[in-house]
């Protein structure tokens, strides 16, 4: 089974992605293979370097994510252009390492993917878990995490889709507003219903 975790910025789903690795579940992180994607020498670091010049690489070669982010912040095309470059790199790698743990005889895997339905990956996984909060706590979270004022914390909630969105595409929900127990005492419960 390949259980797809998915939620918003804030959310708490690093937290429960890191109670599943301490059950011992493998996780394919999206977020770490799009650093692994872009590491000096591979194509995908070549391709960014021709399409948006040598100044956004380091003196040492690596990518400087700071001028890049300049960059693609002030322009949607030119953030179009870097995601054209950038998505294809990072399912090609998910897929080859989740394809490294199957071989390697797990049985159940925890891709986890905070834009998994931004990217429409549904399709990657058999199971979707998202972590939710209400909106108050997230931007709460947001602006104690982050020292983000309130617009600042409204504009990176709203450049995601909606958590209710989230909430209609899921086989399940993770409530996360409570403690770290309650958190816990979710999930558990859930795989024990999609281990049957």
């Amino acid at each position: 089974m390949i259980i797809g975790l998915t939620g918003s910025i804030a959310s708490g789903k690093s937290t429960v992605s890191n109670m599943l690795k301490e059950l011992g579940y493998p996780i394919v992180d999206a977020d770490l293979v799009a650093r692994v994607v872009v590491e000096k020498g591979t194509k995908t670091l070549e391709t960014i370097k021709v399409a948006f010049g040598e100044e956004v690489l380091s003196e040492d070669g690596t990518l400087n994510r700071e001028k890049l982010g300049t960059i693609i912040f002030s322009s949607p095309q030119k953030r179009k252009q870097l995601n054209d470059i950038m998505h294809p790199a990072i399912r090609e790698e998910m897929l080859r390492q989740k394809n490294v743990l199957l071989e390697a005889g797990f049985d159940t895997i925890v891709m986890d993917i905070p834009l998994l339905f931004e990217s429409k990956l549904q399709s990657y996984v058999d199971k979707i878990l998202v972590v939710t909060v209400t909106e108050e706590t997230q931007l709460n979270r947001l602006m104690a995490r982050n020292n983000y004022s309130l617009e600042e914390a409204k504009a990176r909630i709203q450049s995601q889709l909606p958590l209710s969105i989230k909430e209609q595409g899921a086989d399940a929900v993770i409530y996360n507003n409570g403690t770290i127990e309650y958190t816990k005492e979710q999930l558990l419960k859930i795989l024990s219903i999609w281990k049957d």
